[in-house]
């Protein structure tokens, strides 16, 4: 059974670090509108898939192959918009992969709401 503190939280998280992800991005210029929602749609989207997924694995490798696929099509999705470089695409990535790790950590650890 899912637990909705659990995918409240990691939702909520999601979209936080969204948000930070999106601040840190407006480091190298100007984002448009349409970046600003996608950037925290998609990681909100990623805290709620945390939430409601029940892999039986470690929940610090749930989080992070769960920002890995967020990531991968993040990636894409900027190399397709726009004319990044190689390491561009691979930061993005391993952004993905970071912050599926932080929104597993406060949501079970910091918050108790482990996957049941």
């Amino acid at each position: 059974m899912v637990s909705k503190k659990r995918v409240f939280i990691s939702t909520l998280f999601g979209g936080i670090l969204g948000d930070v992800s999106w601040i840190s991005a407006m480091m190298g210029g100007r984002v448009p509108w349409p970046g600003i929602v996608h950037q925290i749609f998609i990681y909100a989207l990623m805290g709620f898939v945390i939430g409601i997924s029940s892999w039986k694995i470690k929940w610090w490798l749930h989080g992070m192959l769960i920002g890995l696929l967020f990531g991968i099509s993040n990636g894409f999705g900027a190399l397709w918009m726009t004319e990044i470089c190689a390491i561009t695409f691979i930061s993005i990535i391993i952004i993905g992969l970071v912050l599926g790790f932080l929104v597993e950590l406060i949501t079970s650890l910091g918050f108790k709401a482990k996957m049941s």
